[in-house]
């Protein structure tokens, strides 16, 4: 547990890329192999499952601290973060139990009284110096959480172990669990014969560049940039297994899947994007999401939101990765796979020759329910992770809609002392109704000039939660809209942002709720 605060410590302390790769192949060096597989799986977000309610916790700290519920709820609220809370309110000790994540983690996932969790908790409360009972208040809460990403994360490995790192990155995919294997086990592929193990996913920049700098377009494969859940698809042992871009295996969620053996080969996967698709019609992300909030799907749902996957590429063919083969053979082999398959289609090229005539392509995008285009090197190879130069994402502009601030909520961690969260309003028959919020698009310069305004001009304070004067507008941009019930104003947005802050305008030429009735309608006759 020692050694594993300092390299929590290490991380949390510095901004640059390379002391903290140098940070964690230190730490990957001297640490036992199986601390190193707890370390990996909680740098990479494979947190366990909390087992100890907020609610105890907060009980345990009170007492333990020996304050009024008021007073710690007050601290919760500076702080903002329940696990740095607590490691404040109670008195570490001098020196620390020695213990190791391993022996803690397995501790942990063996408790399953009340009595238990309560014991556990107060022991090392008790036994604990105080940077590492913050680790361990971030580990049974839930919250663990460490400034690198699973790609620096890999990057350290690969540095340390002398694996290439795309190598690293497919062996750290699938269920493999820190409990029940080790590092060495997980890098050489020997966890189990998990045949539903996905590969990373290959993720596109948003375009940047000019097109003169892409060279001939004939190099490139042009196609529609879809909404919806990007996945792989995997068959193998004449099973199917579906993945998401988070690497979750969501199977479960798409019933219609489970036939596509019958029609597939063994050994197979394949890239793209579930999509609610009926009578070739692409419907609204919204009923997806409906589909996706069900735990049960029934089959009326399935009949009136039938779901596709969209391919558009293909990663393993008969039990070989072809990822290092060209795009321009693998979208050859995809095309034999992909016929009339039921619940299976096939990307669309677009035809273009010019990239002038680009443009007008990518705006009829939302016209046929698309958020843009994708270019991909003909000869570009699959990936590992977000990579520039060979795919790009070039969406269309967002709908925007300008609003005005009602409500403010305090951040984070290193935001905690921070109004971050806003809360929007639109007019309806000169009245303001809330409809959507948004914490991010602000510079940081601008977050804290809002931050002071807002402490000035509060009306009412609910918790971390103040209304203010409704006087500040905002320009909100987003990617999709429709009607909802569960909103007060009937209007849900997707993806809403902060694009800018409108000091030009006053509060009474913000927009109106009609406004975006008019655009919700005018999205609904163009598709």
């Amino acid at each position: 547990m020692q050694l594993f605060t300092k390299l929590f410590s290490a991380i949390d302390s510095s901004t640059k890329t390379n002391d903290k790769v140098e940070a964690m192949v230190l730490y990957f060096k001297i640490a036992p192999e199986k601390d190193i597989t707890w370390a990996v799986a909680l740098l990479c977000g494979r947190r366990p499952k909390r087992l100890i309610k907020t609610s105890t916790l907060k009980e345990l700290a009170i007492q333990q601290a020996a304050i009024p519920q008021w007073l710690f709820d007050e601290c919760y609220q500076t702080v903002g973060d329940l696990a740095e809370t607590i490691s404040l309110l109670i008195k570490a000790v001098p020196k620390s139990e020695m213990v190791s994540l391993t022996s803690l983690m397995d501790e942990y996932l063996a408790l399953t009284s009340d009595n238990e969790k309560l014991k556990f908790t107060l022991f090392y409360w008790g036994h604990l110096i105080a940077e590492e009972l913050f680790v361990f208040n971030k580990i049974i809460t839930g919250g663990f959480r460490v400034g690198v990403s699973q790609a620096l994360v890999i990057k350290a490995l690969a540095k340390t172990f002398q694996f290439t790192e795309n190598h690293i990155a497919h062996c750290l995919m699938g269920n493999w669990l820190p409990q029940s294997t080790n590092i060495i086990q997980v890098l050489k592929n020997e966890t189990n014969a998990d045949v539903s193990k996905p590969y990373p996913f290959y993720l596109a920049y948003s375009l940047d560049v000019d097109f003169e700098t892409l060279g001939n377009i004939n190099s490139w494969q042009i196609e529609r940039k879809f909404d919806g859940i990007r996945g792989q698809l995997i068959i193998r042992n004449n099973e199917v297994f579906v993945w998401s871009r988070g690497e979750e295996l969501v199977t479960d969620k798409f019933p219609e899947f489970k036939e596509l053996p019958k029609f597939l080969p063994n050994g197979l996967v394949l890239d793209g994007e579930i999509l609610p698709v009926l009578n070739n019609q692409l419907l609204p992300f919204a009923l997806l999401q409906q589909r996706l909030g069900r735990k049960n799907v029934s089959k009326k749902m399935m009949a009136e939101i039938p779901l596709t996957l969209m391919c558009y590429d293909i990663l393993e063919y008969n039990g070989e990765d072809i990822r290092q083969k060209p795009l321009i053979e693998r979208r050859k082999l995809l095309e034999q796979i992909i016929t009339q398959q039921s619940f299976l289609k096939l990307s669309d090229l677009v035809e273009c020759n010019a990239w002038e005539k680009l443009d007008s392509l990518r705006n009829e995008a939302k016209q046929l329910g698309c958020e843009g285009l994708m270019l991909k090197k003909k000869e570009s190879v699959y990936e590992v992770g977000r990579r520039r130069g060979n795919w790009w994402k070039w969406k269309v502009e967002p709908y925007t809609v300008d609003a005005i601030l009602i409500y403010a909520q305090t951040g984070h961690g290193r935001r905690a002392n921070l109004y971050t969260d806003y809360t929007f309003a639109i007019w309806d028959e000169g009245n303001l109704v809330p409809f959507t919020k948004a914490y991010s698009g602000l510079t940081d310069k601008e977050i804290l000039e809002v931050d002071a305004w807002i402490k000035k001009n509060t009306r009412e304070k609910f918790g971390p939660v103040r209304s203010v004067n409704a006087e500040l507008v905002f320009e909100i941009a987003f990617e999709g809209i429709q009607l909802s019930p569960r909103h007060k104003s009937g209007i849900a947005l997707r993806f809403p942002r902060i694009s800018r802050w409108r000091k030009d305008k006053p509060k009474e030429e913000a927009d109106t709720k009609q406004d975006l009735l008019n655009l919700l309608n005018s999205v609904s006759t163009s598709k």
